[in-house]
């Protein structure tokens, strides 16, 4: 796919930000959801040329407050990048030191310590409002040199804040450690053969794990301007790390494995000395000009045996599929189940195929079966995220929710599936904007920002 056609279809770019607060609702919206769903994705501000890249678009999130049983409000905000607020005409948000780049916040938003935070990998995170404004860049007390990736993990037990970073000068990951109060705490060195991009990691209960998979930085193509420098490069080899969470980067224990991409884990748990990972795994990323997905993906589960230094891998579904996620409060702990979008083609969620269509998948890990919601021709779905009914509530026990687009009205939805019962949403929240084709976000309860 060339640059051109990242701002096509639903890749292209919404040129305003709207605030709407008289929403028309399909179904019911359950009663007991008092919060926000927000989620970040690409959305140049200004015209681009064929060296643009859809990873590397000025960030925008979307978020939509559901409180009551109805919606009160929909909002897309840029988000105040030194960038966006030059050309939106704002003074510069407050900036706190480190970070090797300003970032877009284009790639995720979560919260922690009481603030809502959009990230680009490689920055700091932006702080913002409820009401999607941005506040200022945050560095945990820092220093955070290398900024931070993009997918923190959560420990449900001591509300820490698990998260990686990468640099290319002297090759490395950093694996930091932020506690329930937004300090940081530890961060851990590990020294690496090649500058390789870390998008994610795995956490259980007492161990991380480390991804060094052969999308390598080129110096090359970034001094050619190339916005995002990265190259698939299967000579450099391929392999997993297990890292004890009170480690040193001389604990880590590194076990080859083909040469492959993953984006995004599942989740991760101990069983025994081995750690047992689920995941989507791409055959390559970043090859044949730049493509940063290839046309086959599928999910896994990975048994990674640091005796024997071997992985075995099972596949769980070998259809096209991206974006995993499941019941965070099993973080690092055993899980049954876990939610995925079913696609053949990067193309399909563009919506720019000859019959694009994506479906909402379950997948019970544990029974061995999987059943789907196809969201029918034209209408295209980005992550879901599982919102627990209550505290108390069953692993399955909840509701997916995400933005769908439809291609008959060039407009998108907020979707919310009873996790129990895939045969149709209980609650289509219709937007009167498009949400941009993007990355990822979360349901933000009114209890995380006390």
């Amino acid at each position: 796919m060339t640059a051109a056609k990242y701002l096509d279809g639903n890749f292209a770019p919404v040129a305003t930000e709207v605030t709407a607060t008289e929403l028309e609702v399909t179904g019911a919206v359950p009663p007991d959801l008092a919060g926000r769903y927000i989620r970040t994705g690409p959305n140049p501000f200004a015209a681009q040329d064929d060296t643009y890249h859809w990873f590397a678009g000025d960030g925008m999130v979307h978020g939509v407050d559901l409180h009551g049983g109805r919606p009160r409000w929909y909002r897309n905000r840029w988000v105040r990048s030194p960038e966006a607020s030059a050309y939106l005409g704002a003074s510069p948000v407050p900036r706190e030191d480190g970070g090797w780049y300003s970032g877009s916040g284009n790639t995720n938003v979560f919260a922690h310590a009481g603030r809502i935070l959009a990230v680009t990998e490689g920055s700091l995170p932006y702080e913002l409002t409820g009401e999607l404004d941005t506040v200022a860049t945050r560095n945990f007390g820092g220093p955070l040199p290398a900024g931070l990736n993009a997918h923190p993990k959560f420990d449900p037990d001591s509300g820490e804040m698990h998260v990686m970073s990468y640099g290319f000068d002297n090759p490395a990951m950093r694996y930091h450690v932020i506690d329930p109060a937004g300090e940081l705490v530890s961060t851990v060195d590990i020294d690496l053969p090649a500058p390789v991009m870390v998008h994610d990691m795995g956490l259980t209960a007492s161990r991380v794990v480390l991804f060094d998979l052969p999308v390598l930085f080129d110096l090359e193509l970034a001094l050619q301007s190339v916005a995002l420098p990265f190259r698939w490069r299967p000579d450099n080899g391929a392999r997993v790390g297990l890292l004890p969470r009170a480690g040193t980067g001389s604990d880590v224990v590194w076990i080859d494995v083909e040469p492959c991409f993953v984006y995004h884990p599942l989740n991760a748990f101990d069983v025994g000395d081995r750690v047992v990972i689920d995941l989507v795994v791409h055959d390559h990323a970043f090859a044949e000009d730049g493509e940063p997905v290839s046309d086959r993906s599928r999910l896994e589960r990975w048994t990674i045996d640091p005796r024997s230094r071997k992985v075995l891998t099972e596949t769980i579904d070998d259809r096209g599929t991206e974006f995993p996620r499941g019941d965070e409060r099993l973080t690092g702990r055993p899980h049954r189940y876990g939610y995925t979008i079913g696609a053949s083609s990067v193309r399909d969620l563009g919506a720019l195929g000859d019959d694009p269509r994506t479906a909402v998948r379950k997948h019970d890990l544990v029974g061995g079966t999987t059943v789907e919601l196809d969201l029918g021709p034209g209408r295209i779905a980005s992550e879901m995220v599982f919102v627990p009914a209550g505290r108390a509530a069953g692993e399955d026990d909840g509701w997916l929710m995400g933005y769908v687009y439809d291609a008959a009205r060039d407009a998108s939805d907020l979707v919310i599936i009873d996790a129990h019962d895939f045969a149709q949403p209980v609650a289509t929240v219709h937007l009167p904007a498009r949400v941009p084709q993007g990355f990822h976000g979360s349901w933000i309860p009114d209890s995380a920002l006390v």
